[in-house]
């Protein structure tokens, strides 16, 4: 492929990730953003990279090559990365056995992790919870950035490193045979054309989401204050709930009985889609989270019961000096029933890229890669 002029449609993490892939391969860049800074799901999650949480095989190689490119961002733009992994902690025989069996199998899977006695888990973290506590599964593949700031940081890195240009407020109403038009009728030709709009699906190409299946899934998630005197978590944490939303754990067979035991004992947490997590920022916030909450039942006011519910689980699971929250807010994601990633051609030339989950940090780097991989091959993009 010949250097090309190439125009994304987004500067979420999925915009970016494409921005700079092309901007690699040699092609000249302009990324274009309704708002003065991003402000959809790219910057209201956890900040995890998440390998762990994909199934094995291509799923789980992608995640892998996105955390590659976020340690690169770290050495090169100077991105807070904090290599720390995660622990999945246990507090009941069933999530144990999730983690035991799912140890058993995951070196010849391709993870990289291993279990921990309950004093091994207590040795890494002081934020476990050490009442009931019977031990954890520590993979060493996961990274924490700061999405705020993370988001802010990168746009200022790729202009000046590859001379991306980006047009921020500026809303984007019509894409036409490779041409772009603004709100305020300003127009741009480019050879190729990325759209990466997030949630937003009817904008510009409604057609081509009809009979997608993409659902929108709505999270809330809190904030604490800094925590004080320097306390940092350490590796992010995770509870048993979040055994039966990861689809890696799903090649454990002891994974139906958790699954029952929480539908009888707790069905509320079905009822909102509500696992917990915690991670920290570079300033020492701690996040916390989340829920899941999608299409008709999504409603523009958050609800005071699931911030209840998770801060009930999320005490059961941790510890922290300061639980006082600092924020609360909600961000929305769209899915794909089946795929990591929803892509689609409905123009030549011209590709829209999204619904990548709530994996959009963990995974759009590599997604990025494969795409422009395939599009300089054969002048196919997909995934």
């Amino acid at each position: 492929m010949s250097h090309q002029e190439v125009a994304i449609v987004g500067a979420g993490i999925v915009g970016l990730a494409h921005a700079w892939a092309a901007a690699r391969r040699g092609h000249k860049v302009t990324v274009f953003e309704r708002t003065p800074a991003a402000c959809g799901a790219s910057i209201r999650n956890f900040g995890m990279v998440w390998p762990i949480g994909q199934p094995t095989g291509d799923s789980y190689a992608t995640a892998l090559q996105s955390r590659a490119a976020w340690l690169e961002l770290s050495r090169e733009a100077g991105v807070w990365v904090n290599d720390c992994g995660s622990i999945h902690l246990a507090h009941r025989d069933d999530e144990w056995a999730v983690l035991r069996e799912f140890a058993a199998v995951a070196g010849n899977l391709g993870y990289s992790c291993r279990l921990l006695t309950r004093e091994e888990v207590l040795q890494r973290t002081p934020g476990a919870n050490p009442n009931g506590l019977l031990g954890g599964l520590f993979s060493d593949t996961e990274l924490c950035v700061n999405p705020r700031t993370a988001i802010g940081a990168i746009p200022p890195w790729l202009a000046r490193r590859y001379g991306i240009a980006f047009e921020f407020n500026t809303s984007i109403t019509s894409i036409e045979d490779r041409q772009l038009r603004s709100a305020d009728g300003r127009t741009w030709l480019a050879d190729r054309v990325i759209v990466c709009g997030g949630s937003d699906f009817e904008t510009l190409f409604p057609a081509a989401f009809a009979g997608a299946g993409l659902k929108r899934c709505k999270l809330q998630m809190m904030r604490t204050v800094i925590q004080p005197d320097g306390w940092r978590i350490g590796p992010h944490l995770a509870s048993g709930l979040t055994l039966r939303h990861y689809k890696n754990f799903a090649v454990c067979q002891s994974l139906t009985q958790l699954i029952e035991r929480i539908a009888h004992e707790t069905p509320e947490l079905d009822q909102y889609g509500i696992h917990v997590m915690a991670s920290q920022t570079d300033q020492g916030e701690v996040i916390l989270g989340d829920s899941h909450e999608y299409d008709a039942d999504i409603s523009p006011f958050d609800k005071a019961v699931i911030d209840e519910l998770m801060l009930r689980e999320l005490q059961k699971l941790i510890r922290l000096p300061s639980w006082t929250i600092a924020q609360r807010w909600h961000g929305i994601y769209a899915k794909h029933p089946s795929e990591p990633v929803f892509v689609t051609s409905p123009q030549p030339r011209v590709v829209v890229c999204t619904a990548t989950g709530g994996s959009g940090m963990t995974m759009s780097f590599g997604l990025a890669e494969r795409l422009w991989t395939s599009w300089e091959a054969d002048n196919q993009p997909k995934i």
